[in-house]
């Protein structure tokens, strides 16, 4: 028998258990109340996620713009053609359908139909045509989603600064990948919900985010002039048998490019095609080498010896600095000789006794060696940090290469005096048209720059690009000067060649050697600009190795000249008798 405390000791061991249980089944319950009701939403969701398949819908691309609002770089819509694993009923009739309209391999398009995924990608940027015939057999477990491809309307045209883009649509060289975040746009999204064993349920419909599509970017090229320029440099190539020609045209005021041309250009719809001279018997790597080269953009990416189109630049640092004068007087015999180097002037006979004017229109070595000798060293070196010559002019496009200049403390009075010439030194054709702009637009060192502003799918301006001015980099007096003294170097100089009936033209001409010297290639280049007195436009014409005569004057003089006589009136610019 229980004794009395035996019982009460049971019965609190009881109550003790009792209580215990129901503490639990009220916390179970509390917390059966908490999952259903305040995290109801949260696991609704998981289990939506569980059982939704998703699918990513492309944006499209901005559109690039010229100017005038032609479109350069569109969209063109294409299909995905996707497999999903769970849901194929007959994989044979999709394996035999998908062959025949895709025009792919059988073992390619069975290893991916019989691949246990949750979804398998069988092509993109199918044409759409054949996405919407794929369509049409309503297969169960083909998906075809349409989406984008990039598509530039007038192929070639301008390739090396427009880029293109990769399968992913993302930028791969030039604009397109500069301005990136202005074109990409937000990708969306395709929800489809599946049972447990991944097949869709029809019932449930599809959800979906829509895709944001990218800004457009509105360029200052335009297209007229950008095509005719192309036009001039295709038929000099041709004419010269050159290895390639350039033309960069630029507002000298604020630094907008109108045109950059460097042919031969290639296909933005194809360009991973090569030239077929090139073979097919290539590795990867020599391939991807043909395409970087193919690719590249001369005007920024490549540096040259500019030769006497710099010696704008050695006049407006003598100028400026008061160690020459337009009435200085020079006595040319044919040649200089600087500490034991005897330089020679491009006119072997000797210029004669001239003033500064006349040794500019001339094109006088041995005189612009005499102005940069009298700067000296230190004082060439400072005006060639301002003029901006040791930084990268900033343009908008990717791969902008430096000026290659000696160091100043390797830099002796044989230096000084072929740099001050423009040998023996390099620069890009961009940073001399740069310069040679801020020397006559006042003295105010402009960017050079193609993007203006990005507009909305409305055409309402979201962003203005803006670009860095450096003012005052020579006085109004020196740029003025400058401009007279090129103003006669077209009328009555060397660069006679660049004359427009009816307007005021200023310009320089050079003729360069490439290294090695005495390799018997040259490089023929002219920079001129209109209205001498108020420069609107300035264009730079370069001709890479040139066959026959080689002068700048003769060969790349008369390029600025027929582009300046088709795009000074299309630009208002008026006749100087008017």
């Amino acid at each position: 028998m229980l004794t009395n405390n035996n019982k009460i000791f049971h019965r609190k061991k009881i109550m003790v258990v009792f209580l215990a249980c129901a503490a639990v089944l009220v916390f179970l319950f509390g917390r059966l109340v908490y999952l259903m009701v305040w995290k109801a939403d949260h696991y609704s969701e998981m289990a939506t996620q569980l059982h939704e398949r998703e699918r990513s819908i492309k944006a499209a691309r901005g559109k690039i713009v010229d100017r005038n609002g032609v479109v350069l770089a569109d969209n063109k819509t294409v299909c995905t053609i996707s497999v999903i694993h769970n849901q194929i009923e007959n994989p044979e009739e999709i394996i035999s359908i998908l062959c025949r309209e895709l025009e792919l391999s059988e073992d390619y398009v069975r290893a991916r139909v019989e691949k246990y995924s949750s979804m398998e990608r069988i092509k993109s940027n199918v044409d759409k045509s054949i996405g919407d015939k794929i369509r049409e057999y309503d297969l169960p477990g083909v998906k075809v989603d349409e989406d984008y491809k990039r598509y530039y309307p007038y192929g070639e045209l301008a390739s090396k600064v427009l880029g293109f883009t990769g399968g992913d649509n993302q930028g791969i060289i030039g604009l397109e990948v500069v301005y990136e975040e202005t074109l990409e746009g937000e990708a969306g999204t395709i929800l489809t919900m599946t049972d447990a064993k991944g097949i869709e349920v029809d019932e449930a419909g599809e959800r979906r985010i829509e895709p944001i599509p990218g800004n457009t970017l509105r360029i200052s090229m335009d297209r007229n002039i950008q095509e005719y320029a192309t036009q001039l440099a295709t038929q000099a190539m041709a004419t010269k048998e050159a290895d390639g020609v350039s033309i960069i045209v630029m507002n000298p005021q604020n630094g907008e490019l109108l045109a950059m041309v460097n042919v031969p250009e290639f296909d933005l719809n194809n360009p991973y095609d090569l030239p077929e001279e090139l073979g097919t018997d290539l590795s990867a790597e020599q391939k991807q080498n043909a395409l970087n080269a193919i690719w590249r953009n001369g005007c920024i990416n490549d540096t040259y010896e500019p030769g006497s189109t710099f010696k704008i630049i050695t006049a407006a640092a003598g100028l400026e600095e008061g160690v020459v004068s337009p009435e200085s007087s020079f006595s040319c015999p044919g040649f200089i000789v600087v500490d034991d180097r005897k330089i020679r002037c491009h006119k072997t006979a000797g210029h004669g006794g001239q003033d500064f004017v006349h040794a500019t229109m001339n094109s006088c070595n041995p005189a612009f060696i005499t102005v940069g000798l009298r700067l000296g060293v230190d004082k060439y070196y400072e005006y060639f940090e301002k003029f901006g010559l040791k930084q990268k002019t900033g343009i908008d496009l990717p791969g902008e290469a430096g000026t290659i200049m000696h160091k100043k403390e390797n830099m002796g009075n044989v230096e000084l005096a072929t740099v001050s010439f423009g040998q023996s030194f390099q620069i890009t054709p961009l940073q001399l048209l740069t310069t040679a702009s801020s020397i006559i637009n006042g003295g105010n060192r402009i960017t050079p720059h193609f993007g203006v502003e990005a507009l909305d799918a409305q055409g309402n301006v979201v962003e203005e690009f803006t670009y860095p001015v450096q003012r005052n980099i020579v006085s109004e007096k020196t740029s003025e000067t400058m401009r007279s003294i090129l103003e006669l170097v077209v009328s009555e100089g060397t660069g006679q060649n660049g004359k427009v009936e009816g307007f005021r033209i200023g310009g320089k001409t050079a003729t360069s050697q490439t290294l090695p010297r005495g390799s018997g290639r040259y490089i023929a280049s002219y920079v001129g600009f209109a209205p001498a007195d108020n420069p609107q436009v300035i264009a730079i014409a370069i001709v890479n190795n040139p066959q026959g005569v080689y002068y700048g004057g003769q060969v790349a003089a008369p390029i600025v000249r027929q582009l300046f006589e088709n795009i000074l009136p299309y630009l208002g610019i008026m006749e100087y008798n008017q």
